[in-house]
């Protein structure tokens, strides 16, 4: 492969090492990788607790991993178990992110997740040392005296290898750094057969792989690309390019999507099986949905709803339904509502369901509401200002200040999700 006319740049993708449990730990006063600590998840929103993040020490003496369920941790006085805090989260995620803007422009710091970010430090670096790897190493100091945590650096010459290196080497590196360039891609890449575990593969796409005779990053990396676009579309196209350490992302060109949506999604807490109790769920997510359209003055043209049912009655071929339904441009939560009810009634067929969705999509600047002839103008525009009162009332004070009266009844989860953050306890206090 000749790689002289691809981008070669230096970037770190930078990870906070079992990043809960370890805010956790420096909140204790303890050292994160000596703490024998997990973040359990609250028992009442994921069906009997879920480990969210273990300490280093708690997966290497107990074999504890993430997703665990609250029955399988031990019974063992130097577990210490706790809830989330995801506020507390939030606030020393957004602190490591303002140490990475030292280190390189706001513009090239791009926040992959809560725990991770990629810094494109190619015009940067060699303002803080004499190589990446002393600059790397710099970070993790620097990161590492002001919050307390540990962090782990993948440094590539591009975004795809820097994860690649992070992933596959840094976190288990003894300076938790790990390298990888045109030059050394093949060596260290190749050889690997747990596709599964490698960046953007995954479990069914490392079985289709192997269908197709595939079980080493190099054999993907010889194989006919043009077969595998065909066996999957566009992500064979670029499973191709990672077998081969290319990536021409730009991190300062923002993706707009062609066609966005709002929308939300709830796991509920417990297996829904009455029709009144799983529409209450339906409406109150159609609200919350329809308060966020009003904000961006948006109205939407499809709605969409998604059902998944509970392990009891999911099959192999049948784990819900999801359907689309085009309507008149519109932001007004009783239509939307309505419309997702007709969309539920009609291919519901009494299973039990464990999961909700609601999105909006054909977006449209809302440059005013289209009244219909078959109901009283006086009505509607009524229906628009109440909507409207909602969201001011709210915006000032709080979206627990006002509620539908429908979240008091048996099955709605509107109380118990307000102080929720990403599905888990927002946490304000020390526990």
């Amino acid at each position: 492969m000749d790689y002289t006319n691809e981008p070669h740049g230096i970037f770190f993708m930078i990870d906070s090492k079992s990043f809960y449990a370890s805010v956790e730990s420096v909140e204790r006063g303890e050292n994160p990788l000596e703490a024998v600590l997990v973040v359990m998840s609250e028992q009442e929103n994921t069906n009997g607790g879920l480990v969210l993040s273990a300490s280093p020490q708690a997966k290497q003496i107990f074999g504890i991993s993430n997703v665990d369920r609250r029955r399988d941790l031990p019974d063992d006085s130097r577990l210490t178990v706790v809830p989330p805090r995801m506020n507390l989260y939030i606030r020393k995620s957004l602190a490591i992110k303002n140490i990475f803007t030292h280190f390189a422009s706001e513009e090239d710091v791009y926040q992959y997740s809560i725990d991770e970010a990629i810094l494109d430090v190619t015009h940067s670096w060699k303002l803080f040392g004499t190589s990446p790897l002393k600059v790397a190493q710099k970070i993790q100091d620097t990161v590492r005296q002001q919050t307390g945590i540990y962090t782990s650096v993948g440094i590539g010459e591009n975004p795809v290898q820097a994860k690649l290196a992070l992933d596959l080497f840094a976190k288990h590196a003894p300076q938790l750094i790990g390298e990888l360039n045109y030059p050394n891609f093949a060596e260290k890449l190749w050889p690997c057969t747990e596709l599964a575990y490698v960046w953007s593969i995954g479990k069914r796409t490392a079985q289709h792989l192997e269908r197709l005779g595939i079980h080493s990053i190099g054999e993907l990396a010889h194989f006919n690309p043009f077969v595998l676009k065909k066996e999957l579309g566009i992500i064979g196209t670029q499973l191709f390019a990672l077998a081969w350490g290319i990536d021409r992302t730009c991190l300062r060109k923002k993706k707009i999507p062609h066609n966005q949506s709002l929308g939300n999604s709830q796991v509920l807490p417990h297996d829904y099986c009455k029709q009144a109790e799983i529409e209450i769920v339906i409406k109150e997510i159609g609200q919350q949905v329809a308060a966020r359209l009003r904000h961006r003055n948006r109205q939407t043209g499809c709605i969409r709803l998604g059902i998944g049912f509970a392990l009891s009655a999911a099959t192999q071929d049948h784990s819900g339904f999801a359907h689309e339904l085009s309507i008149p441009p519109t932001d007004e939560t009783q239509v939307l509502n309505t419309q997702l009810l007709y969309l539920f009634r009609s291919f519901w067929q009494g299973e039990p369901v464990r999961h909700v969705s609601v999105a909006f999509s054909k977006l449209s600047y809302g440059s005013g509401n289209q009244l219909n002839f078959f109901e009283d103008y006086q009505v509607q525009t009524k229906k628009i200002t109440f909507n409207r009162l909602i969201d001011q009332v709210r915006d000032r004070y709080g979206i627990g200040t006002l509620m539908y009266a429908n979240s008091l009844l048996k099955g709605g989860t509107f109380i118990q999700r307000n102080n929720l953050v990403g599905g888990h306890n927002g946490g304000n206090t020390f526990e």
